[in-house]
């Protein structure tokens, strides 16, 4: 088994930083499914009340720089402890759905024009097939965040003009 090129340290609070070798636009693609899944898993989490510990994310820029970001938001906190126990944030591919994760939530608050692609109610998240399949594989920015016009674009390929009479 391979070692994790994410390493990992925990503080006496119980807050863990976590010291990745590559920059957010730099983490892979996961599939639609898996997002799905996380989706699933940290509303649920978030709605028994398990928050989980702050965390610290350390990304190295190719110059030699670093992009630090915190998970300090409780809500935040709850999405990545479960993404955490399913997927492991000490990989790339754990973080990199955790973040993606996020990072959705946080384009679907910010972007009134999505609203027509997806719909949350207390049984769930439906997802529109092609946004949740953008956020699967579109590059998050430099702040772990989707652009929003990048998506917009992307997404105005992917649906038809007009919906089938």
């Amino acid at each position: 088994m391979s070692e994790s090129p994410i390493r990992v340290a925990g503080a006496a609070d119980g807050s863990l930083t976590y010291a990745i070798p590559v920059p957010p636009e730099a983490l892979p693609a996961v599939t639609p499914a898996a997002l799905l899944s996380a989706w699933d898993a940290a509303r649920a989490r978030a709605h028994a009340g398990g928050w989980g510990p702050p965390r610290e994310l350390l990304f190295r820029r190719a110059d030699g720089g670093a992009t630090r970001l915190a998970i300090a938001d409780r809500d935040a906190r709850s999405w990545a402890e479960a993404v955490d126990s399913r997927a492991d944030l000490s990989t790339l591919g754990g973080l990199s759905l955790c973040l993606r994760l996020l990072a959705l939530v946080e384009v679907m608050g910010r972007s009134a024009w999505l609203a027509g692609l997806f719909s949350v109610t207390a049984e769930g998240v439906e997802l529109h097939p092609t946004l949740l399949r953008a956020a699967a594989s579109m590059p998050l920015d430099a702040g772990a965040r989707f652009d929003a016009e990048a998506l917009r674009g992307l997404l105005s390929r992917a649906l038809p003009a007009r919906m089938p009479a």
